[in-house]
């Protein structure tokens, strides 16, 4: 695919007919009356590397991936504010032309606000089986105030890898997982339908920004990514922190210092590949970048990127 071609009204009808196909009500399709089933994981070992925690209990494991998965919604939760909010913002270069590009990012907004709903709904049905303790350190409008003030290709490149592994988790490590907690991966079945249209549309309003840019602005725009990406792994380790922390004050043993300190190691390892890492090695986010950027600002990509993908 010619990645500089011009974004078409057909696909953006696409988007809308796929939308209303999967379109879900969280109480009458998703939660169905349901609790969450405590006795089975939320994150499969796939996102949450518990291979890296092989001195843990199976009853341990469980709480390991409980405490991952509670994060991993909160997550979601957090980045789907500055998404609908960026995406209203797009939208206004279609309120006097494309309608039916307008009508594609209404509706993607307006599953975003109901995806923030549904994970404010998680939160409060996890809390319920987990002690206190928890703590959920990043402020979603802290965050999103922080994001949004950056270049709206930066954000727009933040967005598309965001969608894109969401999508991959799914495929790879949730949907195949028989063990986890049925409503928990119900959840995101239900989010990752949705979300697969806003990939489109975020792969569409990304190259229409880039189409806008003069070279001077798209260079300033990969620094601004590069923050951005940095901005998330302070972030990953400020939750891995507090998750390994909360983990190791419900454990109900002492665990060996080397022990303690993989358990941490595990947290921001897990959080890393789930947030960052699974997203910049997304093939299809690649060959989107590279048909915007050139060489050099590749390998500055690549440069910062280094530390966290290693």
């Amino acid at each position: 695919m010619d990645m500089h071609i011009p974004t078409t009204t057909a696909r953006y009808a696409k988007c809308i007919e796929n939308s209303k196909r999967v379109r879900f009500d969280i109480d009458r399709d998703v939660i169905r009356g349901r609790k969450l089933d405590f006795t089975r994981k939320f994150l499969p070992d796939g996102l949450s590397m518990a291979g890296r925690v092989p001195f843990l209990t199976e009853a341990e494991k469980l709480t390991y991936s409980r405490v991952q998965g509670r994060t991993y919604a909160n997550m979601f939760g957090l980045v789907e504010r500055f998404i609908g909010a960026k995406m209203l913002d797009v939208s206004r270069d279609h309120w006097m032309g494309d309608q039916v590009a307008l009508e594609a990012l209404v509706r993607f907004t307006d599953e975003e606000i109901k995806h923030q709903e549904l994970f404010r709904r998680m939160e409060a049905m996890t809390a319920a089986g987990m002690p206190p303790g928890y703590m959920f350190v990043p402020q979603p409008n802290d965050v999103a105030r922080a994001v949004l003030a950056s270049s709206t290709w930066a954000v727009l490149a933040l967005v598309y890898m965001i969608e894109l592994f969401v999508l991959a988790h799914y495929r790879t490590s949730i949907e195949p997982d028989a063990t986890l907690s049925e409503l928990w991966k119900d959840v995101f079945m239900h989010h990752a339908r949705e979300e697969s249209q806003h990939a489109i549309v975020d792969e569409m309003e990304w190259l229409r920004e880039d189409a806008k840019l003069a070279p001077k602005e798209r260079d300033k725009a990969v620094d601004d990514l590069i923050a951005l990406a940095g901005a998330v792994d302070g972030i990953v380790h400020m939750q891995a922190k507090a998750d390994s922390d909360y983990f190791l004050a419900m454990l109900g043993r002492k665990l060996a210092p080397a022990e303690a300190n993989a358990v941490a190691d595990a947290f921001l390892a897990a959080y890393r590949y789930q947030y960052i890492v699974s997203g910049v090695q997304d093939k299809r986010f690649n060959e989107v970048l590279g048909s915007m950027i050139n060489a050099e600002q590749g390998k500055r990509i690549a440069k910062a990127l280094e530390p966290i993908v290693a």
